[in-house]
Parts: C-alpha cells; structure tokens; sequence
C-alpha cells in the first residue's frame, strides 16, 4: 500500500490521480490533499477518501507534505509557487511524482542537490515517456532525447499569420484538456521549452542532444536515441492517467489505468521539424537553460505575467515571446542560487515584464 499526497487535487492532474487511485483501492491510499483555492471541492475528495489532512494553498501545502507520513508525494500544482512543496518533499525523503515542472525548472541546482538517485519521477507524458525508454539501455549508450510536440492549434501557421490570435483560439488546444497557462504556453510552444529544460535536469543530457520534433497525433509521447542507431519510443492514446499512475507507483505499471492502441485499425502517424521563426520559445528555454541560475526563473516568470496580459487584452499574441526574450535580456544574474535570490529575482521578472507590457 502506497501513501500518497496528493497537491492541486482540484486541478486536471489532481483529479485523474484520484481516477487512478479509486480504481485501486487495494494499492494507494491518499493521506493528503491540497488544493489552491476550491476549499468545497477538496472537501468532498477528502470526505470521500476518508483523507484528515488538508491544505489550502502553496504554503499549506508546503506544510503539510513536511507534517503528513507518505510515501509519494505527486506535485501537481500549476506554476513556481510549487518549488516549497518539491523541497519539502525531497527534503523529507518521499518520493515526488512532479508534474509541477516550474518547481524543478525554476529551482534548478536546489531541487538536483536535494534528489537522491531515482527519487525524482517524471508525470510529464514526454517525461514518462523518456524515463520508460531509457530503461532499454545504459545513460553511457543514450545519444539523443526526442521530444515530440502535438504543435497545439497553430501548427503550419507562420509568424505573420499569428499575429492576429485571439485568447479564445490560444485556448482551443486540438488533444489535451489543461487549464489556462498551460494551454497557452502549449500554442506558443513555452511549455515545450520548459520541458526541454526539465528534460535536461531530469536526465542530465546536454541541450545540444535534446531535441523537439511536432507530431500532431500525439501518440508518441517521446523518444530515446541510442549510440548503436536504434530509437525506442513510448506510444499509447493521449491520457494523462498512465504517466500520473507510474509516477506515483514507480517503477510498477497500474494494469488496466489506460486503453491500449487499436493496432487492428490503419493510422498514420506523422512528424514535422519545429518552426523555429514562428515559435521560437524553445530556442529561448535552450538558451536560458544553457545560463542555469536564476535565468530560467526569469523566463518562467516573464511568461506567466505576458501570458495573464494576453487573456486580459493588454498584450497582442506575438508580444508575449518578445516580452519574455527582453526581460532575459535585461536580466542579470545575482552572485548565489538561494531560494531568496529566486524570490528576489522572481519579483523583479514580473516587475520588468509588467513595465514592458505597459509600454508597448
């Protein structure tokens, strides 16, 4: 039986764990929540998974993962605030199934120091992906990782026609069910660079192994390439209940938690080089990655307040990669990665962006 915490249980990945988690009862047991803001809706989780412990908000959250016996702790909180929770937990020793990229994107060498050796295990489907292929050979024999792309609602289009996009139509993502920002980020293909990112910290492979390739059909979730030539891929239906289920019982597989592909049926699966002019974000994470420090904080921070700006309409679609790429820019590192320098530079991020925004 598997402890489990369970942080953003209101949100998309927080509600498929608990899908998961129903259908075996026998094998997790929840022993945790939290959530940002729905207090009614983690109150019902809690009363139906007989769960005392509970937490309001990233600090409650932080809290609780330190106070709560568990085994896994599933990191599901959307943006930066979730770095406390992801200390907290390797701190403690659970084991944390991060879904929360941001936390280990922005926290770099402070989340890496604290992780022991497998302890960090990947929700993300490319992530999933990477780490299920990887078990076919050596980290000596990878050569390369592939990170495939569905190229969200404006794949094909070229800067030009990207001009004029609407929120509505940034939100209209053609395969998964997410919630604003990273549905946007999905369309401006931010959220890609931030996995190229992670992929790096994860794994440990240099950026100029790690690529992106689009496939529309989001089937391959992510490739291997191995030294002897050879490319191991994981395919399955885009559902996010497989990788939320390894990621909180690893290395074990849950039988039954998805549907398997209908090789009975012709498909075609198809695949397409990134665009770099017209979604030039992953570029941009490469970059900031290759700096480390507090440069990829930066990046995630200047998004999340152009990305806020764009729905509010104070920001036209193209402006939030232009916005974002001035303030990584203007940025200057400071002398030490602490979480106070985080804080620190966080702030000025969004304040810089702001200021920009306002100007244009």
């Amino acid at each position: 039986m598997r402890r489990v915490v369970i942080l953003g249980s209101t949100g998309s990945i927080g509600t498929q764990a608990l899908d998961v988690i129903r259908s075996r009862r026998d094998r997790f047991e929840v022993v945790g929540l939290a959530a940002g803001s729905d207090r009614a809706g983690m109150a019902a989780q809690a009363a139906e998974f007989d769960v005392a412990d509970t937490a309001l908000g990233a600090d409650e959250a932080e809290q609780l993962v330190r106070d709560v016996e568990a085994d896994v702790v599933l990191n599901g909180i959307t943006g930066s605030v979730g770095l406390g929770p992801t200390l907290a937990a390797l701190e403690g020793g659970r084991t944390l199934a991060l879904a929360n990229k941001e936390s280990l994107i922005v926290g770099g060498d402070l989340v890496t120091a604290l992780a022991a050796p497998g302890q960090i295990v990947p929700v993300d489907s490319e992530h999933s992906a990477i780490a299920q292929a990887l078990r076919s050979g050596t980290p000596a024999e990878v050569r390369r990782l592939v990170l495939t792309a569905s190229g969200g609602p404006f794949r094909g289009r070229s800067r030009e026609q990207l001009a004029g996009v609407t929120p509505a139509e940034a939100l209209a993502h053609p395969t998964w069910d997410m919630g604003r920002v990273v549905t946007t980020n999905s369309s401006t293909l931010v959220n890609k660079g931030l996995e190229v990112i992670e992929a790096h910290l994860l794994f440990g492979v240099p950026y100029d192994d790690i690529d992106v390739v689009v496939h529309p059909q989001s089937i391959v979730h992510s490739m291997v390439e191995f030294d002897d030539g050879s490319t191991i891929a994981q395919a399955s239906p885009p559902d996010m209940r497989l990788p939320i289920s390894l990621g909180i019982d690893w290395p074990h597989r849950v039988a039954g938690v998805g549907a398997p592909l209908d090789w009975t049926r012709a498909t075609s699966w198809t695949f397409e080089p990134l665009d770099d002019d017209a979604f030039p974000a992953v570029s941009l994470a490469k970059r900031v990655g290759r700096a480390g420090g507090t440069y990829p904080a930066v990046f995630n921070a200047a998004n999340e307040q152009a990305v806020d700006a764009f729905h509010d309409g104070a920001l036209d679609y193209l402006g939030i990669l232009d916005v974002v790429a001035r303030v990584v820019d203007l940025h200057e590192a400071p002398a030490a990665l602490t979480r106070e320098s985080l804080v620190e530079t966080e702030r000025w991020a969004r304040a810089e962006a702001d200021r920009l925004i306002a100007a244009r």
